[in-house]
């Protein structure tokens, strides 16, 4: 009323009452004071808002991850690492078509907006009341980039106002193409695919540079609704999606009506290149990522986000055999039908370098890795923990005879080692034992050069252990050893005596092309080259014709097998660790878990077989038919095996100036280098007459017909110094006279 009556004496020319002017003062006082206090909320709640995007908003998470890359020595790409799959670009390698698209679908009023798109709001607020629930997004670009970069995809209001003040700090922080190009290369389009590069490879088999309006369009339809939409899964909703973005560009004014009308003749034009998965590799891609982690100081997240190239010596045909191998029943018997055993296997060169690895049967990305488990070695750890260090003591040579009885230890906790045959030669050679792996002498060997000095070469070789028993001499230790430990260990016989650490990685490269690591190989002498040498000769006789003589392979091969027993009838593991010239490898078959009803019935012959399935696909290796001894070191002959000697007889005949003599001949081995010693015996007493290397007969000149001596021979192994069984004795049988005239 007061406002009519002020308006109206204004009007006529009245004069304005005190009255009127108090009242009038007092609202204009009021209406200054609400606008002081609005505009005093709004810097305060813009305040808050810059003050919570300022706190959310983190320049590293705008840096996109980046997919690594895994290549062999030739560069042949193994594999991907990707958290998520991407290759991010720039905004000038995205034509300005496909950036059309996605504006027009996702925020037309991209470039007059400052984070925020009021009248989208707005719509979005009126839509979501009607409904009575969040249903319309209405986010700009810039908030769908704030919300895939640093929040969840809940819909409530608070997460949208978090959403709203994180694009308003965004937009002051990067400009309109900066953020763009972030969002572009940020977006998901399903299947595993990240970025529009990823897209348009994968979708259409091209850059995205080489992009058509039609195809971008498609791109722009699905981030929506990835699985929705996908061409490959939905094709009939991708094209309605894709016809859809086509009207909104023509609707905004990026394309013509008639340009519209000719694309959406066009069918999806799809050139899917699916995402090849190779299941073969991924042991060696978590040894890989593990050892990114210990050695190169690079989190398993930051390799799989950093775009990193990692160089890698692996042998693609070793891998690709040894998964076919782990695949293959014929390797593996076990006694539970419903679970079959599992395995574990490893190559590599004797330089360390690592060219293949399987972590067990189906195995999956960061599974349980078998590879790198302790077991129980059983006899193949002889060499390492016997054998070896005996030679490399200078006080036993190949051919040293070893006690081999039935004998308990009594300080040993009267530990009392059993041969596996049940039989027992008295004393072998450690070449035979190390051959047929007779356990006695091992065990009686061990005692003799000291547990300290064992474990000393073990923890040179790698392996360092609790245990202090003399069941170390059988691979019976508390907590094993693992197959790559083993391999490792073996490459000191393959290597002169020197001892290699295993790696994966032979070179490391940031996106850009920066080396930042590299593998220098490290080795450690441990055995001399001569016990190398002559383990590598005993090792190889185990192959030829001792307990790893099953199957077939043309490379030269040295080895040792390996079991430990968990009933009478089976096994807990079996194992093989063997090397040609070049790599040196360990299998390990058994169960997880072994129980009464759960256990080997196989034998070590399946890991065997399974190395030289392995080596025989392995053309370089295959070629490798002999080992090269090194300079400086004696070689080892093969053994002298003495037998009985049979059907000796002693004849008459004419000797030296025709005079009487007695002829020697007999049946023997035919290794020529058996000393056969010939003695007499008259009246009790014995005279050694002579000897022959090799041959089965001896002359005896100036004899006396008349004697009445008896001769027999007795053979004679060099190499052990020791004699064989002497030949029954004989008498003369002197020739006729028609015999001597000839």
């Amino acid at each position: 009323m007061k406002w009519k009556q002020w308006l109206e004496a204004w009007k006529g020319g009245s004069t304005v009452t005190n009255d009127h002017k108090k009242w009038l003062y007092m609202r204009l006082f009021q209406a200054a004071y609400f606008i002081l206090g609005a505009v005093i909320i709004g810097l305060l709640f813009y305040f808050i808002i810059l003050v919570i995007g300022n706190r959310y908003v983190d320049n590293e998470k705008m840096v996109l991850s980046r997919t690594s890359t895994v290549v062999d020595l030739q560069g042949h790409e193994i594999s991907r690492l990707y958290a998520e799959n991407r290759d991010p670009v720039t905004l000038k390698q995205i034509p300005k078509r496909v950036q059309d698209a996605f504006i027009a679908t996702e925020d037309v009023r991209f470039y007059k907006h400052s984070g925020i798109d009021i009248r989208g709001t707005v719509r979005a607020l009126v839509t979501d009341i009607v409904a009575g629930h969040k249903e319309e997004g209405g986010s700009t670009i810039t908030q769908q980039l704030a919300r895939n970069a640093y929040l969840s995809d809940e819909k409530t209001w608070f997460r949208k106002f978090k959403e709203a003040a994180i694009a308003i700090d965004l937009e002051r922080r990067y400009s309109k193409k900066e953020i763009l190009t972030m969002y572009l290369n940020q977006l998901y389009f399903g299947h595993g695919i990240y970025g529009v590069q990823m897209a348009s490879k994968f979708f259409f088999g091209k850059n995205v540079s080489q992009l058509t309006e039609d195809e971008g369009a498609l791109l722009a339809a699905l981030p929506k609704g990835p699985n929705g939409y996908s061409p490959i899964l939905h094709p009939q909703k991708a094209l309605e999606r894709r016809n859809l973005v086509l009207d909104l560009l023509q609707k905004n004014g990026y394309l013509s009506a008639n340009e519209v009308a000719n694309m959406k003749r066009y069918g999806l034009g799809l050139h899917v290149h699916k995402i090849q998965t190779h299941p073969q590799y991924d042991t060696y891609l978590d040894m890989v990522k593990n050892e990114a982690e210990e050695r190169y100081h690079i989190s398993a997240d930051d390799l799989i986000r950093g775009g990193y190239k990692i160089v890698v010596p692996i042998s693609r045909d070793a891998q690709n055999a040894s998964y076919t191998a782990f695949k293959n029943n014929n390797y593996f018997h076990g006694t539970n039908p419903k679970v079959s055993p599992q395995g574990a296997f490893v190559l590599m060169r004797k330089d360390g370098a690592v060219i293949a690895v399987q972590g067990g049967r189906n195995y999956v990305l960061g599974g349980y890795n078998r590879v790198i488990d302790p077991r129980q070695p059983g006899s193949s750890f002889k060499p390492l923990a016997v054998y070896g260090p005996a030679l490399d003591s200078g006080h036993y040579q190949p051919f040293s005879l070893l006690q081999d009885k039935e004998v308990t230890y009594k300080n040993f906790n009267n530990y009392a080692p059993k041969n596996y045959s049940g039989h027992y030669n008295g004393e072998m050679t450690m070449y035979d034992a190390i051959t047929i792996s007779q356990n006695a002498p091992a065990v009686w060997l061990l005692n003799q050069i000291g547990i300290p000095r064992s474990k000393s070469y073990l923890k040179n070789l790698g392996i360092s252990i609790p245990d202090n028993g003399l069941a170390i001499a059988l691979g019976g230790l508390r907590h094993g050893v693992t197959p790559l430990q083993m391999a490792s260990a073996y490459t000191a016989f393959d290597n002169q005596g020197e001892k290699a650490d295993p790696y994966f990685i032979q070179a490391i490269y940031t996106h850009d092309g920066k080396k930042i690591g590299e593998a220098h190989p490290q080795t450690k002498k441990v055995f001399t080259a001569q016990t190398s040498w002559y383990m590598t000769r005993m090792l190889e006789s185990v192959v030829h014709s001792g307990t790893a003589r099953a199957g077939f392979t043309r490379a030269a091969l040295a080895g040792k097998t390996g079991s430990t027993a968990y009933t009478k009838h089976g096994l807990r593991d079996a194992w093989f660790v063997g090397y040609t010239p070049d790599i040196v490898g360990a299998v390990w078959l058994g169960y997880d878990q072994t129980t009464n009803s759960q256990y080997l019935n196989g034998s070590s012959n399946d890991a065997v077989l399974l190395f030289k399935s392995v080596i025989n696909q392995m053309p370089q290796e295959a070629r490798m038919t002999a080992f090269t001894k090194p300079q400086g070191v004696a070689d080892l002959a093969h053994p002298i095996h003495l037998a009985s000697i049979a059907n000796l007889t002693a004849s008459g005949t004419i000797g030296k100036f025709a005079l009487p003599a007695l002829k020697l001949t007999w049946d023997g081995p035919t290794d020529q280098r058996i000393i056969y010693r010939v003695y007499s015996e008259v009246d009790g007493k014995t005279i050694y007459r002579g000897h022959v290397i090799g041959k089965h007969e001896y002359q005896i000149n100036f004899v006396n017909p008349m004697s009445k001596e008896v001769y027999y021979v007795v053979p004679y192994n060099p190499q052990t110094g020791k004699t064989g069984i002497a030949s029954q004795k004989v008498s003369v049988r002197w020739i006729t006279q028609l015999s001597l005239a000839q």
